[in-house]
């Protein structure tokens, strides 16, 4: 017998949503077989069954949040058969209601998701109870749609927070995700084209007759001229990520110009038909990947973490590479044993990675087991950004604005002239305590001499 557990999807998460069970009690399960979906706020993934059996209870339905580690259900090894009958198994946690009622809830259950978001949607509101005005007003309009829709439909935490803050009614949202169910994406479609927004105007008109306390626990709520907008999960997870980060390394910063001339003329060259092959864009991002892979082999302690009184040195190299999901918060996927691919397989991985990052398709490996991290926020036209380690590793490089530059070239005759030579800044932020600043100024100049020097149409 072996217990299901909520896994940790992520190492800033610490919640998820069971969205769909594929497996009824009783049912054979085989080792590897996808047996529930979780949603957080970073992934919707599929997880499979760590052991063969059969599922004798479910013990978290679908549409509900538990914590990471939680336990989920029950694997056994003998058929239902020899464990007595399967279907009483679940009803067990649900004694206090009449025998009929767990009979009929599965099959509607099984008819569509749709039923679930009846029960989800309503999750928030308690917490608003101290709130005269918003905590009522959605109730009215999600219970009553019940019979039409003929049951709940499963809402992650995400989508279930946004449409409290904003007082959305889900049945206004068209669903684009599996079996029509409402992603973040379609709730901000749905803002983008004016939908109605709890906003100001509702908190504002409430705090008349509820002063401090329910202006903490209120989604948007003014004073004065200040909006006070509370954390969502996600930002309340990389705020700790971060402070942590910041409290467990020594950082330190240094940064390099590097010119990309010799990226740039290849880049250029080439953009036009490897878009046509990959659909995608042939940005700088690609060319800095595969020259930090090859620094790493002659300078391995950047791709490191820090033990107890010891420094980890990893001989794989797991890329990752920060994405930024809408302004509401970063994730990190990663290019697993980037050290063995070419410029071209990374540039594939990364685009394929970002983009399913952004649309919460990613499943738990490729968001975990990262040593090294690139971010790029230089398509914003930044100079330099001094970036936060993402813990465990020991360094962080970010890529920034790369922008036409006079720069001094030394002529075939020995003589110097003046060119225009598209220059960016490398900046890598290092923890003090895995390495000196020779170390790493070594490790930066290293990077800067391979995008300088190599001849990169033999990577294309």
């Amino acid at each position: 017998m072996a217990d299901i557990t909520m896994p940790q999807l992520g190492e800033t998460v610490t919640e998820g949503t069971i969205t769909r069970w594929f497996k009824k009690v009783g049912d054979q399960v085989a080792e590897d077989e996808p047996l529930f979906e979780v949603s957080t706020d970073k992934v919707d993934s599929e997880v499979p069954a760590a052991s063969a059996g059969y599922l004798k209870e479910i013990l978290v339905e679908e549409g509900e949040t538990v914590d990471v580690g939680a336990r989920l259900a029950v694997i056994d090894d003998a058929p239902p058969s020899a464990n007595g009958k399967a279907a009483p198994e679940k009803p067990e946690s649900e004694e206090p209601e009449p025998a009929a009622a767990p009979e009929a809830e599965p099959e509607a259950e099984d008819a569509t998701q749709e039923d679930e978001i009846r029960e989800v949607v309503p999750e928030p509101e308690p917490q608003m109870d101290p709130d005269p005005d918003p905590a009522p007003a959605p109730r009215p309009r999600a219970e009553p749609a019940a019979p039409a829709a003929g049951g709940r439909r499963v809402l992650s935490p995400l989508v279930r927070r946004l449409l409290a803050e904003n007082d959305l009614d889900v049945d206004d949202i068209q669903g684009t995700g599996i079996e029509g169910r409402v992603t973040r994406n379609d709730v901000m479609a749905h803002l983008d084209k004016g939908g109605s927004r709890a906003g100001a105007p509702k908190p504002a008109a409430a705090r008349p007759t509820a002063p401090a306390p329910p202006a903490a626990v209120t989604p948007k709520a003014r004073a004065g001229a200040d909006e006070v907008i509370p954390f969502t999960n996600i930002r309340k997870r990389t705020a700790e990520h971060m402070v942590r980060s910041q409290a467990t390394s020594a950082h330190v910063l240094i940064a390099m110009e590097v010119d990309f001339d010799a990226v740039d003329r290849v880049r250029l060259a080439q953009k036009t038909a490897f878009k046509a092959e990959e659909g995608f864009s042939l940005t700088y991002l690609p060319f800095v990947s595969r020259a930090v892979v090859d620094a790493i082999r002659d300078f391995p302690h950047v791709n490191a973490s820090v033990g107890d009184n010891e420094l980890i040195v990893h001989r794989a190299v797991h890329l990752g590479i920060a994405v930024d999901i809408n302004f509401e918060g970063l994730i990190v996927p990663v290019v697993h044993d980037a050290d063995g691919k070419r410029m071209r397989s990374i540039a594939r991985e990364i685009a394929d990675l970002a983009g399913r990052a952004r649309s919460k398709k990613l499943n738990a490996d490729e968001i975990s087991g990262s040593t090294f991290t690139i971010t790029n926020p230089g398509g914003y036209g930044t100079f330099f950004t001094a970036a936060v380690i993402n813990q465990p590793q020991v360094a962080i490089l970010s890529t920034d604005g790369v922008k036409k530059r006079p720069v001094v070239v030394e002529l075939p005759d020995g003589s110097d002239a003046i060119a225009i030579h598209p220059v960016g800044t490398l900046a890598l932020s290092f923890d003090h305590r895995a390495f000196d600043g020779a170390y790493a100024s070594a490790f930066l100049a290293r990077c800067r001499d391979i995008l300088e020097t190599r001849d990169w149409s033999q990577e294309l």
